[in-house]
């Protein structure tokens, strides 16, 4: 979880950079670059999380988890 947790921190500095952009009137070319980049770290966090999931559902670790619940929390993803 330690990587997910740092995209979603990266994620967070870079919509944090994407207000500040916004309210100080930046170039709009330089706003979306930045925004598509937190959406992209958001992503990814997500696929980990549910890549975690689906491995320990499949090993059996966790029993509350199902596969097809996790296979429509990854395509929701998609």
């Amino acid at each position: 979880m330690k990587p997910a947790i740092n995209r979603l921190k990266r994620a967070s500095g870079q919509l944090n950079a994407v207000v500040r952009m916004l309210e100080e009137g930046a170039d709009c070319k330089d706003v979306v670059t930045q925004l598509a980049a937190a959406s992209k770290a958001i992503d990814r966090a997500g696929f980990s999380i549910i890549a975690t999931g689906l491995e320990k559902c499949l090993a059996g670790e966790d029993p509350t988890a199902d596969r097809a619940d996790m296979e429509k929390l990854f395509l929701t993803l998609a």
